[in-house]
């Protein structure tokens, strides 16, 4: 089928669920109405208006680009004589207008702003019924007042201590005179009053020991709020409960073969084979599977004299990010009181469950690489424990065939492309380096990481091996936040038994030298601040950066050693360049850096709105003018510009020959997403999306007609597509199939790149991929 008529299809289809979710009250009874629409109308744009939209307690159904009502056009479509049916398993029964829900969301929304502060709030319930349509549509309108507002803030304490820490952070203070007197704002500030202490040896202390007295009898809407810290309003039912009291750590237990149904007791069960080393006690069956020293390192609690919550989570997120046991339990025994002593001790229990030390696991997965379709097999071995110091050992060795266009002619187009690689990496937690790890890794432990690797790919075209290494280190210093770090970052590329007709197809062309024996010596840095929880729809931020050098090293050492240069003639300039060579092979010197940000605005459980923006620039100089081909950048394809096909777009205004192979990259690239995605029957998602980037050349050497980065044209080059797609959830992956339709082609002639009303619609407008996961 060609894809033009996929796409009418498409349109098709979206029309016809338009038209059959607009007779909606099929299923309503006489003398009922269907919620047809919630509005809230509200004077005030400092209340958030997803909050006040969750405190409704009926809403109306589901839509999808915030107008259709796909699920009840569906539920609609089933029998009016079956009360089960397909259609309505998959769909959702109509909303049936209940007032006494209604108050019930009024009163909830008076609730809400309350609780922020609005005591004059005013809301009223405009109720509108179409008595032919037999629908209702309901408009809550607020009018806020103004809000109270905290005229004093003082605390009261009962304990001098506590009050010197709470008063030497007031910096970090939610609240304080001028404040909107926010009840959930408060709740806040109690937990961190409660944390801050819990971090200063309080153990037992928590939020309801603190308190608010408010005073709220003034005029102008104000309140006098006293924060009052103290422990009179609790049942101390045994001596050794007490808030104020602080507390260290005397001892840590560690059983690192923890049996989970000992969790009914507090202490570990107690072993012939037991290792004690002040302050530590091993428990442990036969051989201690562990070296102490890894427990020593993890261990984040005795970087501070008193108890601190913030050291016990370090090292629960340390003890979770080995990846060696199942079940990691910290907890802790008060020691009884001896005499009089005002400061109180624990016993501190780990209890890890471990993981199998070794395993092995074969996969079979289907591939989608730059558009060709190919299948490839892995067989991958894990050792959890190889150093007994939690090291992990991977390796995988994968095998390929894939299905690849060439540029000879008369090729078949079978499985003619062979892959097959080795890759081994060892990771260990800690970070190996002369350099003090001081306060640089305060939130969990570091990891080192080596990596080395050697691929076979034999191509109609040319065969090609890759070497590679490794050296670097990742890890995080928040929830959010990761780091990577490589030091050595080697790549040595050797292409041989090149077909001839291919050597003559690209023969002075700028792209020759992505086709010539290279090497890499590289170091790069990248940061990942990424908010999205996969447990929890929620909006999140995504914010990706990295910078890359290579070359440096090898050009320092050249320069020292004064090594002798080879050289090159140029088959299109015919300019003569000499550059240094090492194991025989001529060395890359660039600087790249990329910036990558998304945003996902989560409308409802059904509903959401995703966008990208992606910005690169590779500069090449010194040694090698042009960036190594797998550095270059690229667009288009299922995880670009999804209406051209992968490689095909750009640089700039260059059009390449008709039926060349698509292998259009570049220097800088350009490019931003937008898409709409909506749950569509099922596990099938369906989407929206419009597309807009380019590639472009940093210099003069790219040949290639318009493929130049001028300042004062870049963004009339822009080019922009369209087009919808399926994601079909498997739980464990998603498939997804994306049909793709060019609107503005920057290689066709200047003044009619716009394709709607210039071109009839034909299939090269279209580009059909298919994918693994989603596009961003």
């Amino acid at each position: 089928m060609r894809k033009e008529k996929l796409f009418k299809i498409g349109v098709g289809l979206c029309i016809a669920i338009m038209c059959f979710s607009c007779s909606s009250t099929k299923f309503v009874p006489q003398g009922e109405y269907l919620l047809n629409d919630i509005d809230i109308e509200i004077d005030n744009r400092s209340i958030n208006n997803e909050e006040l939209k969750a405190q409704i307690r009926q809403k109306e159904n589901l839509k999808i680009l915030g107008f259709i009502k796909f699920h009840l056009g569906l539920y609609n479509l089933s029998s009016a004589k079956k009360t089960e049916g397909w259609f309505k398993r998959i769909g959702e029964a109509p909303v049936i207008y209940d007032e006494y829900m209604t108050q019930r969301s009024k009163e909830q929304l008076e609730l809400y702003l309350r609780n922020k502060g609005y005591y004059d709030a005013s809301i009223e319930d405009q109720v509108a019924f179409r008595e032919k349509r037999q629908k209702v549509d309901v408009v809550y309108s607020i009018e806020t007042g103004q809000p109270y507002r905290i005229r004093n803030y003082t605390y009261r304490f009962d304990d001098p201590a506590v009050s010197a820490l709470v008063l030497a952070d007031t910096v970090r203070q939610l609240v304080g005179r001028g404040s909107v007197f926010d009840v959930d704002v408060l709740n806040a500030e109690r937990k961190r009053i409660a944390n801050r202490l819990k971090d200063y040896g309080y153990y037992n202390f928590t939020e309801e020991h603190i308190s608010y007295e408010a005073d709220s009898a003034l005029q102008s809407r104000q309140v006098d709020l006293v924060v009052v810290v103290t422990d009179d309003d609790l049942e101390q039912e045994v001596d050794s409960v007490q808030p104020h009291r602080k507390f260290m750590i005397r001892s840590f237990h560690v059983t690192p073969d923890f049996v989970p149904s000992q969790l009914s007791s507090r202490q570990p069960v107690l072993e012939p084979d037991t290792l004690r080393n002040f302050p530590y006690t091993f428990y442990y069956k036969g051989k201690m599977k562990y070296k102490p020293e890894l427990f020593y390192n993890v261990n984040r609690m005795e970087d501070s004299l008193y108890y601190s919550q913030k050291n016990v989570e370090q090292t629960y997120r340390s003890l979770v990010q080995l990846r060696q046991f199942r079940v990691v339990n910290l907890n802790f025994d008060e020691v009884e009181k001896m005499g009089n002593d005002s400061i109180g001790m624990l016993d501190c229990n780990f209890q890890l469950s471990p993981l199998p030390r070794q395993g092995f696991s074969v996969d079979l997965d289907g591939t989608n690489s730059s558009g060709n379709l190919g299948v490839a097999g892995n067989f991958n071995y894990q050792h959890r424990n190889v150093f007994r110091g939690a090291e992990i050992f991977n390796l995988n060795l994968k095998g390929a065939i894939e299905r690849q266009q060439t540029l000879i002619k008369n090729s078949k187009l079978d499985f003619n492309t062979r892959e097959l690689g080795i890759e081994g990496s060892l990771s260990i937690p800690k970070f190996l380096s002369p350099i003090k790890q001081g306060r640089l890794f305060g939130y969990q432990v570091p990891q080192t990481n080596l990596t080395l690797g050697y691929n076979y790919q034999r191509r109609p075209d040319y065969t090609r091996t890759i070497t590679n290494f490794r050296y670097g280190y990742n890890w995080k210093t928040s929830q959010t936040k990761n780091h990577f770090l490589s030091i050595v970052d080697f790549n040595y590329v050797n292409l041989y038994e090149f077909n001839d007709e291919f050597l003559n197809s690209i023969k002075d062309l700028y792209i020759k030298s992505s086709f010539t024996d290279h090497l890499i010596f590289a170091m790069n840095y990248t940061q990942v601040d990424n908010t999205q929880n996969l447990k929890r729809r929620d909006h999140y931020r995504y914010f990706k950066w990295s910078f890359e050098a290579a070359g440096n090293a090898l050009s320092l050492y050249s320069a020292a050693f004064n090594r002798p240069k080879a050289s090159f003639t140029d088959t299109i300039t015919g300019q003569v360049s000499n550059y240094h060579e090492v194991w025989g092979t001529r060395y890359a010197q660039y600087l790249k850096a990329d910036f990558e940000y998304r945003y996902g605005y989560m409308i409802d459980k059904y509903n959401s709105v995703v966008g990208r923006a992606f910005a690169g620039i590779g500069l090449p100089y010194g040694n090698f003018d042009v960036l190594p081909f797998e550095k270059k950048y690229f667009t288009g394809g299922a995880n670009g510009i999804r209406a051209w096909q992968v490689r095909s777009l750009g640089p700039g205004t260059y059009k390449a020959p008709v039926g060349a192979y698509p292998n259009q990259s570049s220097d800088i690239k350009l490019e931003a997403n937008l898409e709409y995605r909506y749950r569509f029957v099922w596990r099938v998602e369906g989407a929206f999306f419009l597309d807009a980037g380019n590639i472009w050349a940093i210099n003069e050497k790219d040949n290639r007609p318009g493929a130049q980065f001028k300042l004062d044209q870049f963004y009339k080059q822009i080019a922009v597509g369209t087009g919808m797609g399926l994601r079909f959830d498997f739980t464990y992956f998603v498939f997804r199939l994306d049909l793709g339709m060019k609107l503005r082609d920057p290689s066709l002639e200047e003044g009619k790149r716009l394709i709607i009303g210039n071109y009839p619609l034909s299939a090269e407008h279209f580009n059909l991929s298919f994918a693994i996961g989603y596009p961003f």
